[in-house]
């Protein structure tokens, strides 16, 4: 087995390579608003303005202002038209990245078959657009492999990858949003990268949290294995954790003070079930207490991170279980070493056409 300081020298190299192979430009990236909700023609435009994102780059749909949709409503009324968008403005091959708004439908409903299911994040369907509009037909239930998956060392590009990378700017409020924008633009490589273990020693998740705290540097790492909840911790880059799957975690803000730039994921299976914003008295629950329950479920909430002022998130819109929540040992460390945001959370989430999505600007990263 490689010695940890191989390793990393290893990843270094492999990932500073793939950045620097081309930087990524406003240019491939997509807009997506929705014209029925004034928050996401408001951030689409304010996105754009700030990134300076070409205008041929905004495509605009037309949809209620809704979370749920069918699997009909969103091939005819979310895919279609952004497929026309990409293909009457011959942008199918440029355009990497999609980037969707707050007011853009967020799950498409299915049959709730376990891990046949034929539901999906939004987000993560659209990922496939790419293959659809060349031709292929994708099976409904289940995920699809992520061809980006584990890539540490290969730039993302078309068409060895046949993919789109989706992420979305969503938050509780308009100065959430505003902030997901404007802090991307200042993030720096500084702060500490904060991973807390659940305290049992024997899950999946947690060897894959304990292999991010090995590749990145002892001296930005902040790592407890232990019962204890990390809270309060000053100038936080990224953070890693079982979130409300942790018995131990009780509260819903952990008080970090996140720096610009900061991502968060966590193994939770309905972080991002909505990004309406609860009630100011509303905090974990359990299963079995239906009252504590907000948007059906008492677990924690991705938009309660961008609130607390993270830059970037992943989160699920229901169950993807354990082996299909991004791995934080490809996250995290891709992260550090220069790769975007999108990117980074991309090379750690197996499957698409599931219930994964990713919350911030796609082209973030740290310098």
């Amino acid at each position: 087995m490689l010695r940890t300081s191989r390793l990393r020298l290893f990843l270094v190299c492999t990932v500073l390579t793939a950045a620097g192979a081309g930087a990524q430009t406003p240019g491939q990236v997509l807009v997506v608003v929705n014209k029925r909700v004034v928050v996401s023609t408001f951030i689409g435009g304010y996105y754009m303005q700030r990134r300076a994102i070409p205008a041929a780059n905004r495509c605009t749909i037309d949809v209620p202002d809704a979370d749920d949709i069918s699997r009909a409503f969103y091939e005819a009324s979310v895919e279609a038209p952004i497929g026309k968008c990409l293909t009457r403005g011959k942008l199918t091959e440029s355009i990497l990245y999609i980037v969707t708004t707050q007011g853009v439908p967020l799950r498409v409903l299915g049959d709730g078959a376990q891990q046949a299911n034929t539901a999906a994040s939004v987000d993560s369907e659209l990922t496939l657009l790419y293959q659809k509009l060349h031709g292929a037909t994708i099976p409904l239930a289940g995920t699809v492999v992520n061809p980006f998956y584990q890539k540490r060392d290969a730039p993302f590009r078309h068409p060895q990858f046949p993919m789109y990378m989706v992420t979305r700017l969503a938050g509780y409020e308009t100065t959430d949003l505003k902030a997901l924008v404007d802090r991307a633009l200042t993030a720096r490589n500084t702060g500490k990268f904060v991973i807390d273990v659940r305290a049992d020693n024997n899950t999946p998740g947690n060897q894959w949290l304990r292999a991010a705290a090995l590749l990145l540097p002892k001296e930005r790492l902040i790592l407890d294995d232990s019962a204890k909840v990390l809270t309060g911790i000053k100038e936080v880059i990224g953070y890693a954790s079982w979130g409300s799957n942790d018995p131990d975690r009780k509260q819903r803000f952990l008080n970090f003070q996140w720096l610009p730039g900061a991502i968060a994921t966590e193994f939770v299976s309905t972080d991002g079930r909505t990004f309406k914003p609860p009630p100011d008295r509303w905090t974990l629950g359990t299963w079995k207490d239906t009252a504590s329950w907000y948007f059906g479920s008492p677990q924690t909430m991705t938009g309660d991170y961008i609130h607390e002022g993270a830059s970037g998130a992943s989160g699920q819109v229901d169950e993807p279980y354990l082996n299909f929540c991004p791995r934080p040992d490809f996250v995290l460390p891709a992260y550090f070493e220069g790769r975007n945001l999108a990117e980074s959370f991309y090379m750690g989430i197996p499957g698409l056409s599931w219930m994964n999505v990713v919350i911030g600007d796609p082209l973030m990263r740290l310098q």
